[in-house]
């Protein structure tokens, strides 16, 4: 069991290594690498300022609606 786990991210390894250095370059592999890296930021940013996001929005809102009214 040990073993064929072993073998199974050794051969994961090649491949991923092989698709980072393919010089004609997979586009897709590429994209989906940098929407990953997006979303990770964008999630790790609302996160941290989840606060003062609201807060802007809240004041943006209250200021519209003020112009209304």
């Amino acid at each position: 069991m040990l073993k064929a786990t072993k073998s199974k991210m050794q051969s994961m390894a090649l491949k991923a290594r092989r698709v980072l250095t393919n010089q004609s370059g997979d586009q897709m592999t590429g994209w989906l690498i940098v929407v990953l890296i997006v979303v990770v930021v964008g999630a790790v940013f609302m996160t941290l300022y989840q606060d003062s996001i609201s807060q802007i929005w809240n004041s943006i809102v209250a200021k519209i609606t003020g112009l209304i009214n």
